[in-house]
């Protein structure tokens, strides 16, 4: 993997403490040090290697772009790796659609065809089998996860489902750029790609597949100033009136053996105007494998609102690449990954 990214410096930093895992190699093609990427991983006698060094090992996490992806996959499995892909490669099912998003060729179409669909949730079956799993975008989990139980229970209407994403500005990568650049942020919010964001896609063909049918997500993100977590705010609308504890009922139930998924069901406080303890917060998911969900519901304007809370490159990144990892080899599928997060954050 290539360890310089922060996508990289998590799948590192939380296989060290994995009691099943050794690291045969990092890559690096840049070179230097990791605590030159990663300070927090200073002292470690790990060096990078260019990627044409590398070889043969039992599961390699790719976090690289779609170009070099390409390059070295044939390689990799050839040598009898299995491949976790943290990119965006493998993910959509619709040639034409990932064509024409990433404005690229894809020149390995049919490894799309074998990869799994790696939200644990949906496909740890499949997962456990698979020789290519393609790590979920981080706004996909956290929609997906905080969407799925109404969607199976076919409780709300598909085609009016509004997501707004709030996230850290890790989000957008250890690449500087002015718009997560600390002085442009600190005081701000940063909308960006706000209609046609590529994790839509993800979301619809993943609810699609549950539903049977075509969903339509209307889905805008913001970066905002913290540097790791999530948190969608998913509106919809039921096709009935529904009361919340019957909906926290049917995440309770649908998320039942999922330990990862956390239905975060606090009661209201009464007496007062101001709630804020029904709804997860992102501070205390930071770090971890966790996703919150918390909902409530508008009986007068029939709306139910989900918020779906996880840290990017945890839950909706690294971390559930490394509980794809255990899947894929037989292992406690939450091995190494039941730390709680910090408070405060």
């Amino acid at each position: 993997m290539s360890a310089t990214g922060y996508m990289g410096g998590e799948v590192l930093r939380v296989l060290l403490d994995h009691p099943e895992v050794e690291i045969a190699w990092l890559t690096g093609r840049s070179g230097g040090q990791l605590a030159d990427y990663h300070p927090n991983l200073f002292g470690l006698d790990l060096p990078l290697i260019h990627p044409s060094k590398v070889v043969p090992c039992d599961v390699v996490f790719l976090t690289v772009p779609t170009r070099p992806t390409l390059d070295v996959i044939d390689t990799l499995l050839e040598q009898g790796a299995r491949v976790i892909d943290l990119g965006s490669t493998f993910r959509l099912k619709d040639q034409a659609d990932w064509e024409r998003i990433y404005d690229l060729k894809h020149t390995h179409w049919h490894l799309v065809e074998e990869a799994v669909y790696g939200i644990t949730e949906l496909h740890s079956r499949e997962v456990t089998n698979a020789r290519i799993v393609a790590n979920p975008g981080c706004f996909s989990s956290a929609t997906i996860l905080g969407l799925a139980p109404l969607v199976n229970a076919k409780l709300i209407h598909l085609e009016h489902i509004i997501v707004d994403a709030l996230s850290g500005t890790t989000g957008a990568g250890a690449e500087l750029s002015k718009p997560t650049h600390h002085p442009e942020i600190g005081n701000n919010v940063v909308p960006y790609n706000v209609v046609d964001h590529r994790h839509t896609y993800e979301v619809e063909q993943e609810l699609g597949l549950i539903a049977g049918q075509a969903v339509q997500i209307h889905f805008s993100p913001v970066y905002i100033p913290i540097t790791r977590g999530i948190l969608d705010i998913c509106h919809t609308f039921p096709k009935e009136k529904v009361t919340r504890e019957d909906v926290l009922d049917i995440y309770r139930e649908y998320y039942r053996n999922h330990e990862f998924v956390v239905v975060y069901d606090q009661q209201r406080e009464e007496g007062t105007s101001w709630q804020y303890r029904p709804y997860p917060w992102v501070s205390a998911i930071n770090g971890t494998n966790y996703c919150h969900i918390g909902l409530d519901y508008d009986e007068r304007r029939n709306r139910l609102v989900v918020y779906s809370a996880l840290d990017n490159v945890g839950k909706g990144g690294a971390q559930v690449g490394i509980e794809n990892m255990n899947l894929m080899f037989g292992l406690d599928r939450g091995q190494g990954l039941r730390r709680k997060g910090l408070h405060p954050g």
